[in-house]
């Protein structure tokens, strides 16, 4: 099988430097430390804040930052980080450029002193610009030329809650809410914010139910995004066996890796699996005993493992019930020059795993893994067994249809934002492919190009809904309506756009294999005002995440503001 491109293959700065190919302007390289010691305080901090955005090799989220000493003066830079909005608002031409290509804004960094800014230069100052292939011929500028068609169809919304606020200073985003999900048989909503906390709504009021930094004194939260308190997922007979499982960063070296790679390759930090034992299953606050069940290194601090869960359809005595799926991220390693760790059933970066975990029959012995898995039969091929598929550069979230169709949705890269239907043992193609467009894993993977002649020898399964970056930046994940107080939304699943919180949908009965289902745009409104979620929330980062209760109804959760809505009607 093939499975390479051309050869097999083996935020803090936010939006503070544009690409080494313009807006050139002469920096004062002398202006910068050069001392060794004040560049390995400013890797710290970097490692700490930026490079979940950042690398020196390809724009990331943000700009890769190779040669930035010698473009830019010391005092725009600074200045950049200490308020990149205030740089914004003065009419700075590099600022509106960056903002028009990124479309966001970073974080305030006003806490940091004038030291340590002086050590992020100085680090900066080691890393030169760094060449990657030649450009290749036949890029495509507009590789989904339709535009996303906007619908009649308007959704209305109801506050249910304000989360306290969990930035350092006040500012977006004011509380990382990002998964909503309900405890099995209680109904029960629960809300985790990356920074830590997994809140119990009751009464529609947020109380901690559990606090990862008490519970867990190694976790971090920085450098953001999407590290700290990844995600939750009660098992599905919570209310007997008291089984949650959670996932959350440390810093590297914490403990040994179950999943580690060639250690002339840095580690930035680590993502760990836990299970929980609750005392008393109904308590509102958890206690109780734990178990870790494994520990995966990465390379860079974006797309770890954002995403567990079980199948909700799944039921006593089927092979599903009681498998834990998990998203692992490529964990930055493609854009850092590491494609070898992606694409391939003999790592588990950029794949989603199913275990079992209550069984022991993996490596470490901590869960099992179950017999219907793809891999089973090529353990000695040196595949990992708990590997379902592969070929994701950031399997955002996962979710089922009333079919019992398996959705994955893709964050990208340069290019392309996708929902995958999942078929155990599939190959979904990163970093050679994103969304149905070729890619160059050792160019620029901001470009893509129109498929080969000879596609269907790599084997590659492709989306069945995309949109390029025309229409928005990182997907967020949704769900199949299953609810009841908005007839309209029946037979739809809904996602949106993570940074600029547009809404979207797809007809479920698209969703086939092979073909590309239609996305429309859908509104909403707030106290009889249609309005966007941009207005909504008050800023231009809106971070868009969704979620569904018990009763199959769906929620919205905007991390700039830190509020979650309800969708409770609507009209045509």
């Amino acid at each position: 099988m093939k499975t390479s491109f051309l050869v097999p293959l083996g935020t803090m700065l936010g939006l503070l430097f544009i690409t080494a190919s313009s807006l050139t302007s002469p920096g004062r390289h002398s202006e910068i430390a050069k001392d060794s010691t004040n560049a390995d305080k400013g890797e710290a901090i970097f490692n700490r804040f930026c490079i979940g955005c950042h690398n020196f090799r390809q724009d990331g989220i943000g700009p890769q930052l190779g040669g930035i000493a010698e473009r830019r003066t010391k005092t725009w830079i600074q200045n950049f980080i200490r308020n990149p909005q205030k740089v914004l608002n003065s009419g700075d031409q590099r600022a509106r450029q960056l903002y028009e290509k990124y479309k966001t804004v970073m974080p305030s960094f006003t806490n940091f002193t004038t030291e340590e800014l002086n050590n992020i230069t100085a680090f900066l100052n080691t890393q030169k610009a760094t060449g990657i292939q030649a450009e290749e011929e036949g890029a495509l500028s507009n590789p989904v030329p339709a535009a996303i068609k906007l619908s009649s169809l308007v959704v209305a919304l109801n506050l249910v809650t304000q989360f306290p606020a969990s930035s350092d200073n006040g500012k977006a985003p004011l509380a990382r809410i990002t998964k909503l999900d309900f405890q099995p048989n209680t109904a029960g909503l629960f809300v985790l914010d990356l920074r830590g906390k997994l809140y119990k709504l009751t009464g529609n009021k947020p109380a901690v139910y559990m606090d990862m930094a008490v519970l867990k004194p190694k976790f971090i939260d920085k450098p953001g995004l999407a590290t700290g308190f990844g995600s939750f997922a009660f098992h599905p007979q919570f209310n007997k066996n008291g089984l949650l499982y959670t996932t959350h960063c440390e810093p590297a070296g914490s403990a040994k890796a179950d999943f580690d790679y060639e250690d002339s390759i840095k580690v930035t930090l680590q993502w760990v699996l836990t299970e929980w034992k609750a005392d008393d299953p109904k308590a509102s606050v958890f206690a109780g005993r734990r178990r870790e069940l494994l520990r995966v290194n990465m390379v860079a601090g974006n797309h770890g493992v954002q995403e567990i869960t079980f199948n909700p359809l799944a039921k006593p005595g089927e092979e599903d019930f009681g498998l834990l799926y998990i998203g692992v991220g490529d964990g930055g390693s493609v854009e850092n020059g590491f494609a070898m760790l992606a694409h391939t059933p003999d790592r588990v970066w950029g794949t989603i795993l199913r275990i079992n975990p209550t069984g022991s029959n993996s490596a470490n012995g901590q869960y099992g893994i179950p017999p219907g898995n793809p891999f089973v039969s090529k353990i000695a091929t040196k595949k990992h067994p708990e590997i379902y598929a592969f070929g994701f550069r950031n399997p955002h979230r996962i979710t089922w249809t009333r079919k019992k169709q398996m959705l994955a949705c893709n964050i990208g890269h340069g290019s392309i934002e996708s929902v995958n239907l999942i078929v155990k043992g599939h190959d979904y193609g990163w970093p050679i492919r994103e969304g149905n467009f070729r890619v160059n894993p050792f160019g620029n993977l901001n470009k893509v190009y129109p498929l080969p002649l000879d596609d269907t020898g790599f084997h590659v399964t492709y989306p069945v809904a995309q949109y390029d970056h025309d229409e928005g930046n990182a997907i967020s994940g949704g769900y199949e309506y299953w609810g009841s107080k908005v007839p309209q939304l029946k037979g739809k699943y809904l996602f949106g756009d993570i940074l600029l919180g547009r809404l979207f949908y797809i007809d479920v009965a698209d969703l086939k294999q092979g073909r590309q289902a239609i996305v429309k745009e859908w509104k909403v409104s707030l106290d009889g005002s249609r309005k966007s979620l941009e207005e909504i929330c008050g800023s231009k980062r809106v971070d868009l995440h969704f979620g569904r209760d018990s009763d199959g109804e769906l929620y919205i959760m905007t991390k700039a503001d830190g509020k979650l809505y309800k969708l409770v009607s609507s009209s045509l």
